[in-house]
């Protein structure tokens, strides 16, 4: 893992232009970064905006990315995928510190609190880069008042490719904001699909195999008081909605809130 930061802000060249404030890369397959945010900027944790960077015939590319960082930091984060060939990615995963991106301030998604119905227990299921709207959430105070129990489900296809997920949940019970709030509430359960570790496979397997209950020590899934937030892949999308509403749980939208959400804004 890598890190780089800028100590100044550059004078904005770009259209919406935010300047990056640090990088930091996992693997060659995966990287974050760090970026000052628009003043006018309001998101609600777990919402997407339109990033990108000047595409070669002069013309903005963007694409839609969660936001990483809680809705109070001053900064904006953003976790990617490195795509060799990806329009954008191919591009993004060399920028710099004190270099601009493009920043569309008009947040809007659907991982958000206020589109699930209350309940006592919320489940965060992602994939890969998915994990990164829950990163917003899990560092947000109002996740913690609103529910009793946070289980949160990570699967990539090697070890090292968990490791912003589990750095940021190892982080949570000293964060002076919410590490009181998190005490004896969260069940982190990551796993491989192919590099070996302590604990394999897809999450829709150990879901529908009743394991990850078994090793947590949870109870099964109860519409009655279980909500759920999804964000991955589009064949994971499809897959753990079957698997959510073989449990009885309904999908659910800003405009009618339900028992679980899924994102559908993808990169490259």
């Amino acid at each position: 893992m890598t890190d780089q930061t800028a100590p100044t802000k550059a004078t904005p060249t770009l259209p919406d232009a935010q300047t990056v404030t640090s990088v930091t890369h996992y693997t060659d397959r995966l990287f974050a970064f760090r970026c000052t945010r628009p003043q006018s900027l309001r998101f609600r944790s777990g919402e997407f905006v339109m990033i990108g960077l000047i595409g070669d015939n002069g013309k903005p590319l963007l694409r839609a990315y969660s936001i990483a960082s809680p809705s109070w930091d001053e900064e904006l984060e953003f976790y990617s995928i490195k795509v060799p060939d990806g329009p954008l990615t191919s591009r993004l995963q060399h920028i710099q510190p004190g270099e601009q991106i493009i920043l569309r301030p008009k947040p809007v998604g659907t991982l958000v609190l206020d589109a699930l119905l209350p309940g006592k227990r919320l489940w965060m299921l992602a994939t890969g880069t998915g994990i990164a709207p829950f990163a917003s959430l899990l560092r947000d105070p109002e996740t913690w008042e609103k529910y009793e129990q946070v289980v949160v489900m990570h699967t990539c296809r090697e070890a090292a490719e968990l490791a912003y997920g589990r750095n940021l949940v190892e982080d949570l019970p000293k964060d002076p904001l919410i590490g009181e709030l998190v005490a004896g509430k969260l069940h982190y359960y990551p796993t491989t699909t192919r590099e070996p570790s302590d604990r394999m496979g897809r999450i829709t397997d150990n879901m529908s195999s009743r394991k990850v209950f078994t090793d947590l020590g949870i109870a099964p899934m109860d519409p009655a008081h279980d909500r759920a937030m999804v964000c991955g892949s589009l064949d994971f999308n499809l897959d753990i909605k079957r698997v959510l509403e073989e449990a009885g749980l309904t999908e659910g939208a800003n405009s009618a809130p339900a028992e679980y959400v899924v994102e559908k804004a993808f990169v490259d």
